[in-house]
């Protein structure tokens, strides 16, 4: 029994496995379902917490690998943990520098991400001589993406470092593939993935044991499984029984999904799971994923593409992506939206944006990742309220019947 961690589901959908819960931390409540905002390096770029908290936000994620090689996990935890050291009082997650791995890795020069490409391939993905990791049954050999340095991250080196910055949620130790990995090489990485679970599992309840001395509000609460398998049914199948079965408090969907999958291979994975602990969809962000997710039984997500998008000027509305960029633009005296209460809506113009997005000012990325935040959390807080009113159907098609 987890005293400092809960999960209460509060209504589910009529259809599907959609709910509506409350996942409860040291740091605060998390209403769900929920996205969740990156802040990798302890910051989201561009943006004061404050901003954030402003936006609706209830918990930030941060990247497990990029604070372990700077400023170091150690510097945070003598600041006094990860929420302290970025002035975010709310709820925090640490991801488990798994997918960093894989992008260092087999994903290393292809551009493969959280959602990959139709037209990507695995065919190429030997060239081991450009990689910057090597995996082994032990862990990961990686060389630093700033400087070519050495290290070596195990379940064990993981949970370590994710105890030293002190979120509330925390993540096994797993290895990501690409979705277009056969079907052999998917089921090798998902033993390693479930032996490295054991292997995390165990380090974080020694961590735990130890910990008395420890600040509590910097004692990491909870520790979530991540379930994988690629694009095979049985895999996933297999994946969720083995994970769900562990002693986890919730469980992360991890992968590098093709487009057309996530909604069935999340399905698969959350028929399975313990319905009544939390399930976090791994970096899916696009609107339309939403939807897919909390569908199949998500209850939260994370996503850099909200803020990424807007720091280049392309910007969610209810009618699709919007590019400032473009020419026609730089005379619109409108906001992004009309309807849309942000700040970056209420304060500023279409042909203001514009104007700092080609002089190239930084207020341009800031207002931009702003109202994409603000649009993108508070999408999923409506879908939210729409199973607790019975109006999920006629609210997804509302929106996507726009959107695209």
């Amino acid at each position: 029994m987890n005293d400092r961690f809960g999960f209460q589901i509060l209504k589910k959908a009529q259809h599907g496995l959609a709910r509506v819960g409350v996942i409860t931390t040291p740091h605060g409540t998390i209403e769900t379902p929920a996205f969740i905002v990156v802040g990798t390096k302890a910051t989201v770029k561009s943006l004061t917490m404050e901003q954030v908290k402003t936006l609706g936000t209830q918990a930030v994620l941060s990247n497990t690998y990029h604070l372990y090689l700077a400023p170091g996990d150690e510097i945070v935890r003598d600041a006094g943990g990860l929420g302290t050291f970025m002035d975010w009082d709310g709820p925090t997650f640490t991801d488990s520098g798994g997918f960093q791995v894989f992008s260092l890795g087999v994903a290393y020069g292809k551009g493969i991400g959280k959602v990959a490409k139709e037209e990507e391939h695995a065919e190429d993905t030997d060239t081991e001589h450009d990689q910057l990791a090597k995996v082994d049954d032990e862990g990961v050999t990686f060389k630093s993406h700033r400087d070519g340095s050495p290290h070596r991250f195990t379940p064990e080196r993981s949970i370590q470092i994710q105890h030293n910055i002190g979120a509330d949620i925390i993540v096994a130790f797993d290895e990501c593939t690409s979705p277009h990995e056969p079907y052999d090489k998917q089921k090798e990485s998902l033993d390693r993935t479930h032996a490295w679970a054991i292997r995390s599992l165990a380090e974080h309840k020694r961590l735990l044991a130890e910990s008395s001395s420890k600040t509590v509000g910097t004692i990491p609460a909870a520790l979530y499984g991540v379930v994988q398998g690629g694009k095979f049914q049985d895999l996933r199948e297999e994946a969720a029984r083995t994970i769900g079965a562990m002693d986890f408090d919730g469980f992360g969907i991890g992968g590098s999904f093709g487009k057309d999958d996530i909604g069935t291979a999340v399905t698969w994975v959350n028929t399975i799971l313990p319905e009544e602990k939390p399930r976090h969809l791994l970096g899916i962000g696009e609107p339309i994923d939403f939807f897919y997710g909390i569908e199949a039984g998500v209850d939260t997500f994370d996503c850099v593409s909200p803020t990424r998008l807007g720091r280049n000027g392309t910007l969610y509305t209810k009618d699709g992506k919007l590019n400032i960029n473009n020419a026609k633009f730089v005379t619109d005296l409108t906001p992004v939206e009309s309807d849309c209460p942000c700040y970056t809506c209420t304060h500023y113009t279409r042909a203001y944006l514009a104007h700092l997005f080609r002089e190239g000012e930084m207020l341009g990325a800031a207002l931009g990742s702003i109202h994409n935040l603000h649009f993108a959390v508070n999408l999923v807080h409506d879908i939210r309220q729409s199973i607790l009113d019975d109006r999920y159907d006629a609210f997804k098609e509302s929106v996507l019947s726009r959107f695209y």
